[in-house]
């Protein structure tokens, strides 16, 4: 049973309990129970203090400072392996009772529908329903191979994009070649072309180090590489666009701790410092 009680002892806690109230709370033989007109109500009542009591412990346990249970955390592929790695490792150091899965995946995951509690996106998602937060922002850099300028020359403007050879990355089955530029002219969109494009932002990444074309980054992703030389930056006094990156979640009266704190942790960490 669910109170763990005797069927005599649960008639006398009812019996006691009709005493105190003064009022006949069931009808009971040995062949039915029936609630009274007094004991539904008791009943109803008492049903909704304890949804209440359960709500209110809920949310008090959800202010606490330690996340529990399993926490799945999905983000895109290079910036996931280069950066949201080694946070949610910090992240999960901190909290011993907390067990962390991280999926990579440049296809633009959302959150229930690929089994994630926290997805960390790319643009703010178009689903109202979902909780979000925007937790960086870096700008886009337009960068190729010393060895590739060597070979194919600098583009001095936008329109010279036309005759280089562009590394391009594909979402959901649409491809992104059309890059947006400041001109004099205002914002200025370019369809470019070239022989190479994935859904992996970390394969474009590796053919732009190979020389094999220019490819339009995230700075957090490429600023080793700039910093080093081994990726040489291009038309900077034309750019224009910045990449913001949003968390998402469930809404939840609360949010779980383990998904609250892990927010907080990655929007206070030192990822935008790569910017």
């Amino acid at each position: 049973m669910a109170l763990r009680s005797s069927p005599p002892a649960t008639s006398r806690r009812l019996a006691a309990l009709e005493a105190r109230l003064g009022v006949k709370l069931a009808e009971r033989n040995a062949r039915r129970f029936r609630l009274t007109e007094e004991g539904a109500l008791f009943y109803e009542h008492c049903r909704k203090l304890l949804a209440a009591m359960r709500d209110v412990e809920a949310e008090v346990s959800a202010r606490g400072a330690t996340a529990r249970g399993l926490l799945k955390v999905g983000a895109p592929m290079e910036l996931g392996r280069r950066r949201i790695a080694p946070l949610l490792a910090e992240f999960a150091g901190r909290h011993p009772g907390l067990e962390v899965h991280l999926v990579l995946s440049d296809a633009g995951l959302e959150v229930g529908q690929d089994g994630i509690d926290v997805a960390l996106r790319v643009d703010r998602p178009d689903n109202p329903a979902l909780m979000t937060r925007k937790i960086a922002t870096t700008p886009r850099v337009l960068c190729a191979a010393p060895s590739y300028f060597a070979k194919r020359g600098m583009p001095e403007r936008p329109a010279d994009l036309i005759d280089h050879e562009c590394l391009r990355l594909a979402r959901r089955h649409h491809l992104h070649d059309r890059w947006r530029f400041r001109t004099a002219h205002g914002v200025e969109e370019v369809v470019v072309k070239g022989h190479l494009s994935s859904s992996s932002g970390d394969v474009l990444h590796g053919w732009a180090l190979e020389g094999r074309g220019l490819s339009s980054e995230a700075l957090w992703d490429v600023s080793e590489d700039l910093q080093a030389g081994r990726l040489v930056a291009c038309l900077a006094d034309h750019a224009c666009d910045e990449i913001e990156l949003f968390a998402t979640f469930q809404p939840g009266h609360p949010v779980p701790p383990r998904v609250r704190l892990f927010v907080d942790f990655i929007a206070a960490s030192r990822l935008n410092q790569a910017s």
